[in-house]
């Protein structure tokens, strides 16, 4: 297991070098000037030993003129010290920032080449605490704990070298704290870092939580759940706080205990410093200094310890973030795969299987042919397998066994690319990004005029009521549309659709969620949007898809029926039930 963990601790450090080294020049002026402003440091206790080397054996026997000297040198080497640390914590703040603006990038890259049951099994509050948080942990080690750590090692061997030629045998002292020092360390590194990796768990796993409640508010103060809602937040934050906590005490336990090492081996320096003394084998400036020394040489001890820490939390983040990096992407297209040119629209399923969990089959030996600039029409009761279907023609998902063609060519022959540009989808959960109606319908094609943008909204039927707001197709929608009303989000997303001129459409339920009147306007704008396009309608009401040319009715994952309106009625199945129960309901 230990060794497990520290293989594991050495391949993460080895990905966080490669987007550190990616900046070699940068890394090595900051290293540079940090060991010249540590050099600088370090000659102060040496010049305070000569300062102290100016006092006589009797009162008032002090070389002024040398204690000035002295004095000020030490100004000097402290100042100019100060001033390259204070350049240096400025470039290291540029530095990290590029570090993390490359992972950040590659994360939001990854989370657009993973496949889409990656989400499908993943909560969105998990993932983006791992682009927010966990990123975030490691920008602040790199910032902070970077220049801790290699100040550390300068002053740590510097302080080694001065201690060395003033007594080689007063810093036998540190033959034995060291060692203790270095023992106690990785001991409680080696229990700290399973308990950041849990904290950054539990922390992911609560914003989750928050996530999916902030986005169901609506619902939950409908039917009056915030006190459960609360109570099981103070669950997942009560998790959170305790593993926090318990990744906290075990690292905070590290540097008062290294600090007490520490003052053993600056008692023990007084005690055979004194002895020394006595015997004439060192002289009282060499002892301060040497003091000072040792100071010097324990601190960064001491200040590594604490910041071991931060350190171990920015390697359990690392490891999240870079197990996402590691996921496998949606599967390549082989090299003989073509693109999908002058598409005609014709579609066939050929003994299609397919099922999303191990023996659990959605579909079962489907087969069907849909004719170029035909309509489809996908019917059945909830868990039938209809966003299924759609799912494997856009190559979300593959099917297990069978074949799907477009225009005769096998899909998975077909970049999957060209495939999804050959497609356009109207869905009943409509989305719109944050900004203008111009920019949200203009998102289907790339760099559209404002004249294509606007006939596009005339043709959907809502250039009026864009028309009318005060600031038009410039008016900004936000907070996913909540500033307009659901017939409208659907109407500008047939916009959108308009705009893409694909030659297959799906529309997903796209007027389950508004009322007669206004499936009335978006049937009109649905009806210019399917002109001369292959159609795939999935509906919940049966009345929108009478005139349809084909209408497959799926159960079980099969097709039990298929037919016009007319014939399907006439047969007597189970068809005909749900449009008479749709008939009675109403």
């Amino acid at each position: 297991m230990e060794h497990r963990e520290r293989s594991k601790k050495s391949i993460t450090l080895k990905r966080l070098w490669v987007y550190i080294s990616e900046y070699r020049l940068t890394l090595l002026i900051i290293m540079t000037l940090n060991i010249a402003a540590n050099m600088l440091m370090l000659t102060g206790p040496y010049l305070a030993g000569k300062a102290m080397g100016t006092l006589g054996s009797g009162p008032g026997q002090v070389d002024f003129d040398k204690l000035i000297y002295y004095c000020v040198l030490m100004v000097i080497m402290y100042l100019s010290s100060s001033i390259l640390s204070y350049f240096i914590a400025r470039m290291m703040i540029r530095y990290s920032q590029k570090i993390i603006v490359n992972m950040r990038r590659d994360v939001f890259n990854k989370f657009l080449s993973l496949p889409v049951d990656y989400f499908d099994k993943n909560q969105t509050g998990e993932l983006l605490s791992r682009i927010t948080y966990d990123v975030d942990t490691i920008n602040t080690s790199l910032s902070n704990d970077v220049i801790a750590v290699s100040t550390s090692v300068v002053t740590v061997i510097g302080s080694l070298i001065m201690m060395l030629a003033i007594s080689p045998v007063l810093i036998l002292v540190f033959a034995v704290t060291v060692p203790m020092s270095f023992l106690f360390t990785k001991f409680i590194t080696g229990r700290t870092r399973p308990l950041f990796r849990k904290r950054s768990v539990k922390l992911g796993k609560m914003n989750a939580y928050m996530e999916e409640m902030i986005s169901g508010h609506m619902t939950i103060k409908s039917y009056n759940r915030e006190n459960n809602v609360v109570s099981k937040f103070d669950e997942k934050n009560d998790e959170a706080v305790k593993a926090y906590y318990k990744s906290e005490f075990m690292s905070g336990v590290v540097g008062p205990s290294i600090n007490f090492i520490n003052n053993i081996s600056l008692t023990l320096i007084g005690l055979f410093g004194t002895i020394m003394f006595m015997n004439g084998r060192i002289n009282i400036d060499a002892i301060s200094s040497f003091v000072l020394y040792s100071r010097k040489f324990a601190g960064p001890i001491n200040a590594v310890a604490n910041v071991i820490g931060e350190l171990q939390s920015a390697l359990a983040a690392a490891d999240r973030v870079f197990s996402l990096l590691d996921e496998d992407n949606e599967p390549a297209d082989p090299s003989d795969a073509v693109e999908l040119a002058e598409v005609k629209g014709e579609i066939e399923f050929r003994n299609i299987y397919f099922e999303y969990e191990k023996d659990n089959p959605i579909i079962t030996n489907f087969s069907f042919t849909a004719k170029p600039g035909s309509v489809t029409a996908i019917v059945g009761p909830t868990g039938a397998g209809k966003t299924t279907i759609v799912n494997l023609l856009m190559r979300y998902y593959d099917p297990q066994k069978g074949r799907i063609f477009i225009d005769g060519k096998d899909v998975t022959k077909i970049r999957r690319n060209s495939l999804r540009k050959a497609f356009t989808m109207v869905l009943q959960e409509t989305w719109l990004f944050n900004g203008t109606i111009s920019e949200n319908i203009g998102y289907a094609k790339k760099d559209p005029s404002d004249e294509e943008i606007r006939e596009a909204a005339k043709s959907a039927k809502i250039d009026k009521f864009i028309s009318k707001l005060p600031d038009g197709y410039n008016t900004l929608i936000t907070d996913d549309g909540l500033n307009i009303s659901s017939g409208q989000k659907q109407l500008i997303t047939i916009a959108r659709a308009l705009l893409a001129e694909a030659k297959l459409l799906i529309l997903d339920e796209a007027t389950s969620n508004v009322d007669t009147r206004t499936e009335v306007q978006i049937r009109k704008a649905m009806l210019e949007l399917m002109s001369g396009k292959t159609c795939f309608v999935i509906a919940h009401r049966l009345s929108t898809i009478k005139n349809a040319d084909n209408i497959l009715v799926v159960k079980g994952g099969n097709i039990v029926e298929q037919g016009t309106h007319d014939e399907l009625i006439a047969g007597n199945g189970f068809y005909k039930e749900m449009f008479e129960a749709q008939f009675m309901e109403i």
